[in-house]
C-alpha cells in the first residue's frame, strides 16, 4: 500500500510539472511567466521558469559559481566554452519547455532532450582546449558539507575527457541530453528552437522517427526553418 502511495504521488507530481511547464528545481517557478529584466537567458524572457535575479549569476564573465556549483575548478572557462555552458544552464533553469522532457524518476531533472548534432559539435569545438576533472557534471563531483563541488581527479582537456561532440552532449549531463538524428527536430538553444519545439511538442516526432507522420513533421520543420532563415536574412539586409 505504501509503495502504491509513493508511486501515485510521483505520478501526480510529474503531471503537475507537465501542467505548469516548469521543473521542480531550487530556482524554478511553479509556472512560466515573463521576466523582462533578465541579464542572461533572454531567449526565455517572454515565458521564463526562472526569476530574473537568478541570471545575475551568469551575467558577468568569467562565471565563477552558479548556485553551489563552481565552474572554475580547473581554471576559468574560455569565453566561447562559457557561452555554451550558459546556454545549457539557461535551458535547464529557465526554459518553459524543459519539463517536456522531465525525468520519470526525478521531477527536478530532464532526460533525453534532443540536441542538434551541429550544436554539440560546435560546443565541443568551443571547449576542447579547456580543462575539466569530471565526465558527468551531475554525479562525479565530490561535495563538501557546505554543498560546494570539488574535483576527485586531476584536470584534463575536454578533448581527452570526451571523444567528440556526441560523446560530450550525451555524457556531461548524464541522461539529460541526446543527439538527435534529425537536423531540424532538435534544439540549438537559440531562436530557431521555437520552430523545432512546435513539432517536438506534437508528441510523435522523436518517439517514432521512422513513421510517416514523423517524416512529414521533419519536412514541415525543415520548410519552416528555411522560411525563418530567409526572413532573418532579409532583416539583416535591411539593417545594413
Amino acid at each position: 500500500m505504501l509503495r502504491f502511495a509513493i508511486t501515485l504521488l510521483a505520478v501526480i507530481t510529474s503531471s503537475t510539472c507537465q501542467k505548469y511547464g516548469c521543473l521542480e528545481g531550487d530556482t524554478q517557478k511553479l509556472k512560466p511567466s515573463p521576466e523582462p529584466n533578465m541579464q542572461e537567458c533572454t531567449l526565455y524572457s517572454k515565458a521564463s521558469c526562472c526569476y530574473a535575479d537568478f541570471t545575475e549569476q551568469l551575467a558577468h564573465s568569467p562565471v565563477i559559481k552558479v548556485s553551489n556549483s563552481y565552474w572554475n575548478r580547473c581554471g576559468q572557462l574560455s569565453k566561447s566554452c562559457e557561452d555554451f555552458t550558459k546556454k545549457i544552464e539557461c535551458f535547464y533553469r529557465c526554459s518553459p519547455h524543459a519539463a517536456r522532457w522531465i525525468h520519470p524518476n526525478d521531477t527536478a531533472a530532464i532526460q533525453a532532450v534532443p540536441l542538434c548534432q551541429s550544436f554539440c559539435d560546435d560546443w565541443y569545438e568551443a571547449c576542447k582546449d579547456d580543462s575539466i576533472c569530471v565526465r558527468n557534471w551531475l554525479t562525479d563531483w565530490e561535495w563538501d558539507e557546505s554543498g560546494d563541488n570539488h574535483c576527485k581527479n586531476k584536470c584534463i582537456p575536454y578533448s581527452e575527457m570526451y571523444k567528440n561532440g556526441t560523446d560530450m552532449c550525451q555524457s556531461m549531463w548524464g541522461e539529460s541530453f541526446k543527439v538527435s538524428e534529425s537536423s531540424c527536430l532538435c534544439l540549438q538553444m537559440n531562436k530557431k528552437d521555437t520552430i523545432a519545439i512546435k513539432y517536438l511538442l506534437s508528441g510523435s516526432s522523436e518517439e517514432s522517427s521512422s513513421s510517416s507522420s514523423s517524416s512529414s513533421e521533419e519536412h514541415a520543420c525543415q520548410k519552416k526553418l528555411l522560411k525563418f532563415e530567409k526572413l532573418k536574412g532579409e532583416e539583416g539586409e535591411q539593417t545594413r
